[in-house]
């Protein structure tokens, strides 16, 4: 079973506006799915970015989130 935690964030008008012309150009996508692919994909880059220690290795969690929200499942 998949938890959901709200998060409440204050964002620039700028980013507000692309938001809001995203999801007019793509209705079938909502905020929710924005920032669940938007956070995922944030997080699975920057742990990319850091050298890999041996035992360290990508969130399995944060990857299921990512491709799960871009493919609607």
């Amino acid at each position: 079973m998949t938890t959901q935690i709200s998060i409440l964030t204050e964002i620039p008008e700028d980013l507000h506006q692309s938001l809001r012309n995203y999801l007019d150009q793509h209705p079938t996508w909502d905020q929710d799915q924005v920032m669940t692919a938007a956070l995922s994909f944030f997080l699975l880059f920057s742990q990319s970015q850091r050298p890999l220690q041996s035992t360290q290795s990508l969130d399995p969690a944060c990857a299921k989130a990512y491709l799960e929200t871009l493919f609607h499942t």
